[in-house]
């Protein structure tokens, strides 16, 4: 098995996985815009200067790679949902985020992941009511701006194809499409013209999140999905074709995949600590041969800030010519990770793995869209934990 042609960021030691929390200026022009019905202009100056400031910050500490911070979505998962039409639309837009707030847990626990409530596409489970058709490629703005003003290598999140077609009602969509495999063959038709705008406007590292694949590990997810009368191991084989057609035909392009399991947080009102939350649990035992075998990506990044992951005996199964990128350095505690505590967890993963196909990077997004955020100091210390780590163990 070989991944794809690579690209220039293949080998990077130090990773992040995309989004920052959102500074409260941002936040303000975001309720305005929605509570007044949208000044646009009023919008995307604030999120200009925001996306200015988080660029020329991770500049500042050294970071190899930028993002724009996902300023522009107000979930991670817009970067599919809010690019596209055809999905229905909800008879109440605020619904899902009036649910939200109300159900919001303040404990650490398990929390739900894909409420069954209408509101944004692929954030919530829905029915398309026509084909769906790319009508504008917000990450192709996205990454355009950030480029412009960085002066480092830029590169952009997706949504994959698992996670999109987890979230598609297809039960109530005949007419429309014929099952999962007529709609997700439409969806990477769709990403493919995302990433050749992107490739073609010169980027160099694509990014791809799926947080579905945790599904096929985690026991409630699993009988979700066979209670809808799925066959678990075709959705798993489906996903694994659809994102690497993804990335077919696309020279000199790195590109990344990030297994997730829920990037939830709340504060605890006892304490005023942050406490962490999850959608998923299990070992990635049961799916690593067949996943880390089978996608063609080159960066492998993967969830192991928590005992819940499991052990990193799975790693074996990785080949030689893939970069694992171990998500060490949590986003759901203030907590800063120590050096040599980060060192010797790598040390740990290089007992099943070469050392020389390792990377660091945070567990995941600082700022998904949904939770409390670190307080802003904090997510910068943990970036320059994971650049002093990434320089004392690889140079």
């Amino acid at each position: 098995m070989t991944t794809t042609a690579g690209g220039p960021q293949d080998l990077l030691r130090a990773d992040h996985i995309g989004s920052f929390g959102r500074p409260r200026a941002l936040l303000d022009a975001q309720d305005a815009f929605d509570a007044a019905g949208g000044d646009a202009a009023a919008l995307r100056a604030a999120e200009d200067e925001a996306i200015r400031e988080v660029v020329a910050r991770q500049e500042a500490i050294g970071f190899p790679v930028v993002t724009d911070g996902e300023f522009r979505r107000r979930n991670f998962q817009d970067s599919f949902g809010a690019a596209v039409s055809g999905y229905e639309t909800a008879e109440n837009p605020n619904a899902y985020y009036e649910w939200r707030e109300s159900s919001k847990s303040q404990k650490q626990e398990r929390v739900m992941s894909g409420p069954a409530v209408a509101g944004p596409p692929v954030v919530t489970r829905r029915a398309a009511v026509e084909r769906l058709k790319l009508v504008h490629n917000l990450p192709l703005d996205e990454w355009r701006f950030a480029n412009e003003i960085a002066n480092v290598p830029t590169k952009v999140t997706l949504i994959g194809p698992d996670r999109i077609s987890q979230r598609f009602d297809y039960q109530r969509s005949g007419g429309v499409y014929e099952g999962l495999d007529d709609f997700t063959n439409d969806v990477v038709a769709i990403e493919r013209e995302m990433i050749k705008g992107l490739v073609d406007a010169g980027c160099t590292y694509v990014h791809i999140d799926a947080p579905g694949y945790t599904a096929y590990l985690d026991d409630p997810s699993l009988k979700a999905m066979r209670a809808r009368g799925e066959d678990t191991d075709e959705n798993l084989d489906r996903s694994i074709r659809a994102d690497n057609a993804l990335l077919e035909g696309f020279p000199g392009v790195t590109f990344g995949i990030h297994l997730c399991r829920g990037n939830s947080r709340a504060v605890d009102p006892a304490t005023g600590k942050l406490v962490a939350q999850w959608h998923r649990e299990g070992s990635y035992d049961a799916i690593a041969e067949r996943l880390f075998a089978g996608l063609h990506h080159k960066r492998l990044l993967l969830e192991y800030d928590t005992e819940r992951a499991g052990s990193f005996e799975p790693l074996r199964f990785v080949p030689k010519d893939k970069i694992v990128v171990l998500g060490l350095v949590t986003t759901k505690s203030t907590d800063i990770e120590t050096v040599d505590d980060l060192k010797r967890r790598i040390e740990q993963a290089a007992k099943f793995i070469s050392i020389d196909q390792l990377a660091l990077s945070p567990q995941c997004g600082f700022g998904s869209g949904v939770s409390d955020a670190l307080p802003n100091d904090a997510q910068w210390r943990k970036l320059e934990a994971v650049l002093e780590a990434a320089a004392q163990v690889w140079g």
